[in-house]
C-alpha cells in the first residue's frame, strides 16, 4: 500500500515542486493525499495538480489542516515558520510521522519539533539534498583538520530574491558543521556580515556569515577556509529545487514506520 503524504505550505514553491514529482512518480511508493496552506492569496478548493502544472490530480488545496488528520500517513512541512509549534502539537497528539524543512525558526520553535520527536518520528533537516548532507560532513572534516592552524572559516551563500530569512538554514547548518569540527560553540562565534571599521585584525575563533539575495538562485554555499598563502573553498550549486523535494521524499518514505525519535537527512541517506 503507498504511503500517504500531506504537504503543508502546498502552494509554496517547495510545495508545488513536491506536488509535481509526486504525480510524476519520481520517488515510488508515495502518493499525495491533500494538501494545506492557509498564508496563499490563491482560492481554497483549487485543485493542486492544476497550481503545480502537474494536471488534474482531484487534490483540493485547503486551509483545513485538522480535516487531513486521518488522511496522512506522513506529513511534509515546508511552510512559513510562525505557527509550526501549534502544527507540531496537533501531528504529535495524532501520532503521525513527520518531515520538517521549514527554516528560520527560532529557539522556541525549534524545541517544539524537538518536543514532537518524543511522541512521533521526525526527519528536521535545513536542507533535504543529498549532496548538501554530504558537504556538512565535508566541512566538519576539514574544520577539525585545519584546528589550530591559522584557517579562518567564512560561509557565502546566494539565494533568490523572495527568501525571507538570513543566513539561510543551510548556511547556518554548514556554519554548526565547522564550529563542531572547530570545537567551537557557534553562538559564540557566528559574526552575521561586515560593516565599518573593525577594533582589531579578524579573531580566528569565528565564523563569517554572507547573505546575497537576487534572482532566481535556488540555492548556492560556499565554505572558505582561509590562510595565509592559500584558501580552500568547499562548494554545493543547486540548479533546481526539485533536489530538495526529492530528498524531501525520500525522507517521508523512509520515516512512515520508524519509531518516534528525531532523524536527520544523514540517517535517511545512511550517510
Amino acid at each position: 500500500m503507498a504511503t500517504r503524504i500531506v504537504l503543508i505550505g502546498a502552494a509554496g514553491r517547495m510545495g508545488l515542486a513536491m506536488v509535481r514529482l509526486l504525480a510524476e512518480g519520481r520517488v515510488p511508493g508515495l502518493t499525495l493525499a491533500g494538501d494545506v496552506d492557509i498564508s496563499t492569496a490563491l482560492g481554497q478548493g483549487d485543485d493542486i495538480g492544476t497550481l503545480a502544472g502537474a494536471g488534474t490530480l482531484d487534490v483540493p488545496l485547503t486551509a483545513n489542516l485538522p480535516a487531513l488528520a486521518e488522511s496522512a500517513d506522513v506529513f511534509i512541512d515546508f511552510s512559513f515558520h510562525r505557527g509550526i509549534g501549534e502544527r507540531m502539537a496537533l501531528l504529535s497528539t495524532w501520532g503521525k510521522a513527520v518531515v520538517v524543512g521549514t527554516t528560520g525558526l527560532t529557539d522556541a520553535e525549534t524545541a517544539s519539533v524537538h518536543a514532537a520527536s518524543e511522541s512521533v518520528p521526525v526527519v528536521f533537516s535545513p536542507n533535504m539534498s543529498l549532496g548538501i548532507n554530504l558537504l556538512h560532513s565535508l566541512v566538519e572534516q576539514a574544520a577539525r583538520a585545519l584546528k589550530g592552524k591559522g584557517y579562518d572559516i567564512e560561509i557565502v551563500e546566494r539565494h533568490h530574491r523572495r527568501k525571507l530569512d538570513a543566513p539561510s538554514g543551510t548556511a547556518l547548518y554548514l556554519g554548526q558543521a565547522a564550529a563542531d569540527g572547530s570545537d567551537w560553540n557557534l553562538a559564540d562565534v557566528a559574526k552575521d556580515g561586515r560593516s565599518g571599521m573593525a577594533n582589531g585584525d579578524r579573531p580566528e575563533a569565528e565564523i563569517g556569515f554572507h547573505a546575497v539575495r537576487g534572482g532566481d538562485f535556488a540555492g548556492d554555499h560556499t565554505v572558505i577556509y582561509a590562510t595565509d598563502g592559500e584558501s580552500l573553498e568547499l562548494h554545493h550549486r543547486a540548479t533546481s529545487r526539485d533536489t530538495f523535494a526529492t530528498g524531501a521524499l525520500r525522507a517521508a518514505s523512509w520515516v512512515a514506520e520508524k519509531p518516534a525519535g528525531l532523524y536527520r537527512m544523514q540517517d535517511v541517506l545512511g550517510l
